[in-house]
């Protein structure tokens, strides 16, 4: 793609991609978004966020009215609340996973998010308040159920050193990634990515990679950001991130996104 060609679908992490270390969107990053809306692309959120961290976007949505959440186990109706599409870890496979890694790590914690509520071991650290539903129980109970992710934490490692660790344990069994939390590893169901789900999505609406573009800043990004037509690492991205994107943007903090879609929307004038 072509910096004239103005592309018919938009995609972008959130959390140090759209969204600004104070967790805040700016005014003039949502005005980008809307009118590159108006003027013609779909506009699609991508973001390892649950379903419930997405209420306050939903003047972003568009008329499509959808999110790729959770690291795109599940396609989520913004307005509506409701999981549209779910890819979710099977109970003895996320158990026989969760055993395996604290077997090798004995320190770890873990959480699991499901389409519909949250859960932690009681030891579980907690960055952010609990929901008043939280399932407090042993990783036996939480895992009971089918999971969209389970969260492996550490209290000292780096994300990447724990990701490391991690990822032999489990092999093809799951997709282990991180969006740059601190010693905090994402597992979801083998095969899922912000990717797939975002491919699908795409398919739907009879656009190809080709006509998209995407934007991330971590290592949950990757996939998403090799599956799209034209990808954009904000300059706060992880190295990887930077090391393998066709354009680098601006950081977050100085609104990156928007400063890019301002110079597709000039570029139609």
């Amino acid at each position: 793609m072509t910096a004239p060609q103005y592309p018919r679908l938009i995609a972008t992490d959130l959390d140090g991609t759209l969204v600004r270390s104070d967790g805040t969107v700016s005014a003039r990053t949502r005005t980008a978004v809307l009118a590159a809306q108006r003027a013609g692309s779909v506009f699609v959120m991508v973001t390892a966020r649950p379903p419930r961290w997405l209420h306050d976007f939903e003047d972003l949505v568009g008329d499509h009215g959808v999110a790729i959440v959770a690291n795109g186990a599940i396609l989520y109706d913004v307005l509506r609340r409701k999981a549209i599409r779910t890819r979710l870890i099977e109970p003895a496979i996320a158990l026989e996973v969760a055993v395996a890694i604290r077997s090798a790590i004995p320190d770890v914690q873990f959480a699991i998010e499901r389409p519909d509520r949250y859960g932690q071991e009681p030891v579980y650290l907690n960055r952010w308040p609990k929901p008043d539903d939280t399932l407090v129980a042993a990783v036996e109970v939480l895992l009971a159920e089918p999971a969209a992710k389970l969260l492996v934490r550490h209290p000292s490692m780096q994300s990447d050193e724990l990701l490391a660790l991690v990822n032999p344990l489990v092999g093809q069994r799951v997709t282990a990634s991180h969006s740059g939390g601190h010693g905090l590893v994402e597992i979801s169901a083998s095969g899922v990515s912000k990717a797939a789900m975002l491919a699908d999505f795409a398919a739907e609406q009879g656009i190809s990679a080709a006509e998209t573009i995407a934007f991330g800043d971590s290592v949950n990004d990757l996939p998403m950001l090799a599956w799209a037509g034209t990808s954009y690492g904000v300059a706060n991205a992880h190295p990887e991130v930077l090391a393998m994107v066709d354009r680098a943007a601006p950081t977050n903090d100085e609104d990156g996104v928007a400063a890019v879609l301002e110079e597709f929307l000039q570029s139609l004038k």
